[in-house]
Parts: structure tokens; C-alpha cells; sequence
């Protein structure tokens, strides 16, 4: 199955019942005119083509509800055409993609096809939408949005800055030690009501365009504290993001140290 099929088959009826509703418009506008003036002859007339006009749009419904109708849209999800579709989708438009079916991870959005229920979850927001094309346009649009949103470096390393020396009491470690991003999340999201706003994937959005940053030099807070990234042996400890080259870095962990 494939929605684009569907889509070229209402194409035509769809242009048809625009054009009814003009022609109805009209037609509505002319009425009002003829019965306030008494011109019995023409409101006749525009009467029956009102009727005419109805009429086909009725007919033009019809079959727009039967191809509709027509479509399973369940089987269309339950069998991954949606799924194999969107994914090529990704490939033509070169956007990343990771993951399985139903689950899959559009950086830094999640991705949960609802099969169901026919639904779309990018994160918490549930989408109805069957075509594959339209979807992905908002995912790329969701992107893009937050790529040119604005962005302190400065302010948000000086929160994780805090969350780390909560961190290194907490565990009682040394000051300098290599502490994981997933800990300093929940430090910084501490309750799941905070988590629902400031999820896990907004998280590691923000760690990417910070690590950006320090790529490009800037290696200090505000209030001068030297920072480092490092990796893990353990990947499930990491934190996957996307660089500003749009390649995959798996992030570990994070040391803020005092000159």
C-alpha cells in the first residue's frame, strides 16, 4: 500500500469539490441578491443550477468517501509500508535516522508509530497523518526550527556546571572526575513532571549544540571553569547526538575543572 496512490486518485475530486463550492458561493451571493430586489425570473433560475451544482458535489463526495473508505489504514500501518516509505523518504531528503520499527529516533525527536490507533507520536505530540512525504516535512520543519532557535552556551555550561558539583557531592567524589551526562540530567530534570517539558532527547539536543561550541574553542563557563567531554566504554552510558557536520558522536561523560 502506499498512500501517494491514494492521494493521486482524490486529486481530481478533490479539484472538483473546490471548484463546486466557488460556483456555490456565487450562486449563494446571487440568490440573496435576486430575493431582495424581487427578481423572481433569475432567483429561478440560479435555483435549479444551485440544485445542479449540489447535486454533483453530492455525487463528487460520494466517491471521494468510497476511495477513502477503500484505504485500510491500519493494514497500512500493521504491515511497515508507512515505516518503509518514510524511511526512504529520509534517505532521499538525507535526514537521520535511527532505530526499528515501531520505535525510531529523527535527532533529536522520538518516533512512535501508534499502530493501534493509527497514530504518530514526535515525542509527547501525537500527529494523525498517513502520508509518509507530509510527515517527514515536519519533522524537517521541527529541525529546523530548533537548529535557528537561540542557544547560551554561556548560561546552559554554568547549569551544568552546578548539576555536576551536586554530582560530585552526591557521590562524593573528587572534584575533576569524569561525571555521565545521563547523571547530570536527572539532576537537572530531578522530578518526571519536569522531565515531560525537558525530556531526555531536548537534553541531548542541548549537549549537541554545546558540544558544537566546543569544538569551535569554547572550552569554559562564564565563570571561567575549563570543561572536557570523554567517552565510555559502555554504550548504553552514552548520549548519541549529531554533530554540526550532521555525524553521529556518542557522548559519555563531562569533568568541569578549577585553574
Amino acid at each position: 500500500m502506499n498512500y501517494e496512490d491514494l492521494y493521486q486518485s482524490l486529486l481530481p475530486d478533490e479539484k472538483s469539490v473546490k471548484d463546486s463550492v466557488a460556483v456555490l458561493q456565487k450562486l449563494s451571493k446571487n440568490i440573496a441578491k435576486e430575493t431582495e430586489s424581487g427578481d423572481l425570473k433569475y432567483l429561478s433560475r440560479d435555483l435549479d443550477s444551485l440544485a445542479q451544482t449540489a447535486a454533483a458535489l453530492s455525487d463528487t463526495i460520494e466517491r471521494l468517501r468510497t476511495n477513502v473508505d477503500a484505504f485500510d489504514s491500519r493494514a497500512y500501518f500493521e504491515s511497515g509500508d508507512f515505516a518503509a516509505q518514510m524511511l526512504d523518504i529520509c534517505r532521499e531528503m538525507e535526514l537521520d535516522v535511527q532505530g526499528e520499527f515501531p520505535v525510531y529516533e529523527m535527532f533529536p525527536y522520538r518516533i512512535r508509530l501508534d499502530v493501534e490507533n493509527q497514530d504518530i507520536y514526535m515525542d509527547k505530540k501525537r500527529i494523525q497523518c498517513m502520508r509518509p512525504s507530509s510527515f517527514m516535512n515536519t519533522v524537517k520543519t521541527g529541525q529546523d526550527k530548533l537548529q535557528k532557535a537561540h542557544f547560551n552556551a554561556q548560561s546552559f555550561s554554568g547549569e551544568l556546571a552546578e548539576a555536576y558539583d551536586l554530582a560530585i557531592l552526591k557521590q562524593n567524589r573528587q572534584r575533576g572526575s569524569d561525571m555521565y551526562l545521563t547523571t547530570l540530567y536527572k539532576l537537572m530534570a530531578p522530578m518526571s513532571r519536569f522531565r515531560k517539558d525537558y525530556n531526555l532527547q531536548s537534553f541531548s539536543f542541548d549537549i549537541a549544540r554545546l558540544y558544537a561550541e566546543f569544538i569551535n574553542g569554547m572550552n569554559e563557563t562564564k565563570s571561567g571553569r575549563r570543561f572536557d567531554f570523554g567517552p565510555t566504554r559502555y554504550n548504553r552510558k552514552a548520549i548519541r547526538i549529531l554533530d554540526a557536520n550532521g555525524k553521529e558522536q556518542f557522548l559519555a561523560t563531562i569533568r568541569f575543572m578549577n585553574d
